[in-house]
């Protein structure tokens, strides 16, 4: 996976990825002399990740190809704080049992994007409960907290904007820059890690860190600085859609990355939806596609457009969820929009034999309607949101548009695998099957 001959800091710039740096020419000289430990961290706050997280996920695979060392820091401490960054509120605070279950599920995404020592490559995964719980209150507001000014923390845009918004803010909260920046300073120690990553909205936490370990480091050589012991930050660019959507949402809710959560089918045909104008940046930030080549389809336009959002869709896809499941859900789309027919990547929605009766006479059962279908599919959040989109003439049923709003399924609505195809408008496809238990109409 590694290619010791790529310019980490050339691809970030080329590609769009670089914001900010503390010091890009000394991080430049740097990672030209010797291979260097980075690092980004990830609060366990749900099951998965989403797209939001993409980039920077992104980083550290282009740090692990270009040889260098990536950490992926779990924060299964500080999600028990919660940190304030772009939020006009308190996170909900979770019990460990829910940390420890989100932590396995955002593992899973790790292993398709990073190399990790288990299976022969460098990567590392730790978790900063493993220093944040033991930690003695007295004693770390001591060492550690002497080196925060209440003044500068109050400028910092994660207090100063809930502030000026007149909204809450925990004495809990207030506590999360220090706990990142004590991170930053674990992590050097441990593991010789000299670079932090993240998002814009993360600078002032990155600089705490970077600032604490200075002071450390000063008190330590007696005010000397040594280089050797320089650690530094870089934060890459907000992305928001042309439109100015915040990338990773959607009318549906996050984009996730995980399988179990959002289909590969769903996956990919959020790619292919790419507004025409977000193509080009989108194949620099979320494919490993060369720039000479994303900047040829870059040069498509009209329906030449929609190739090269397929392009970026199937490289997407593969890197999220494996070659396999990229073909298969760019086949099923190309089934189920060119040819009229339901692929086999489709969101799939199980449903009982009891759920279905043979036809529309038989009273002896009652069966499911079109309703209910339409929200195990999150087509719809509830019975009233089912029925507008079905008096709007926006539901199929195998591609025939569904006007009542009372329909149900029946067995004669099933193809002879037990299936029916079942359409919000023209992107939102799944496919409803009939629990396998030896029995066929």
């Amino acid at each position: 996976m590694t290619s010791p001959d790529l310019n980490f800091l050339q691809i970030m710039k080329e590609r769009g990825f670089l914001h900010q740096c503390t010091d890009l020419e000394g991080l430049g000289k740097l990672m030209a002399q010797q291979k260097i430990t980075a690092y980004i961290g990830f609060d366990c706050t749900a099951s998965s990740l989403h797209v939001g997280s993409l980039m920077q996920i992104m980083i550290l695979r282009w740090l692990q190809k270009c040889g260098h060392k990536p950490i992926v820091l779990m924060g299964g401490g500080t999600t028990k704080v919660g940190d304030p960054s772009g939020k006009d509120e308190s996170r909900k605070l979770l019990d460990d049992a829910q940390i420890n279950a989100n932590l396995q599920g955002i593992k899973a995404v790790f292993k398709q994007y990073l190399n990790f020592k288990e299976n022969g490559g460098n990567a590392l995964m730790v978790n900063n409960d493993d220093w944040l719980k033991n930690l003695n209150y007295v004693s770390f507001l001591r060492d550690y907290g002497r080196h925060f000014s209440v003044n500068r923390m109050l400028s910092m845009d994660s207090v100063k904007l809930r502030l000026e918004r007149e909204q809450e803010l925990t004495f809990l909260e207030f506590n999360y820059m220090i706990l990142q920046a004590y991170d930053f300073v674990e992590l050097h120690n441990r593991f010789g890690c000299r670079l932090q990553f993240g998002g814009s909205d993360q600078w002032g936490n990155i600089i705490n860190g970077v600032e604490l370990h200075r002071r450390l480091m000063a008190e330590k050589n007696q005010g000397k600085q040594n280089k050797f012991d320089e650690i530094f930050g870089l934060t890459t660019p907000l992305i928001t859609t042309s439109s100015g959507a915040k990338m990773g949402k959607t009318a549906n809710g996050a984009v996730w990355l995980n399988a179990d959560i959002l289909s590969p089918f769903d996956y990919w045909q959020f790619w292919r939806n790419t507004e025409d104008g977000d193509v080009g940046r989108f194949l620099r930030f979320f494919t490993e596609l060369p720039i000479a080549e994303i900047e040829e389809l870059e040069k498509l336009q009209g329906a030449g457009i929609n190739e090269a959002k397929k392009i970026l869709a199937n490289e997407a896809t593969k890197l999220c969820h494996g070659p396999e499941a990229a073909l298969a859900a760019a086949e099923t789309a190309r089934k189920t929009f060119e040819e009229g027919s339901a692929g086999d990547a489709l969101l799939e929605i199980i449903i009982e034999e009891n759920e279905v009766v043979l036809d529309q006479n038989d009273r002896t059962a009652e069966s499911i309607s079109v309703r209910e279908l339409l929200i195990r599919a999150r087509f719809a959040d509830s019975g009233s949101e089912a029925k507008k989109l079905i008096l709007g003439g926006g539901v199929k049923i195998n591609d025939r548009t569904v006007s009542d709003i009372n329909m149900k399924v029946i067995f004669s609505d099933f193809d002879a695998n037990r299936c029916l195809k079942l359409s919000k408008g023209k992107k939102h496809h799944a496919l409803v099957k009939i629990r396998d238990k030896g029995y066929k109409p």
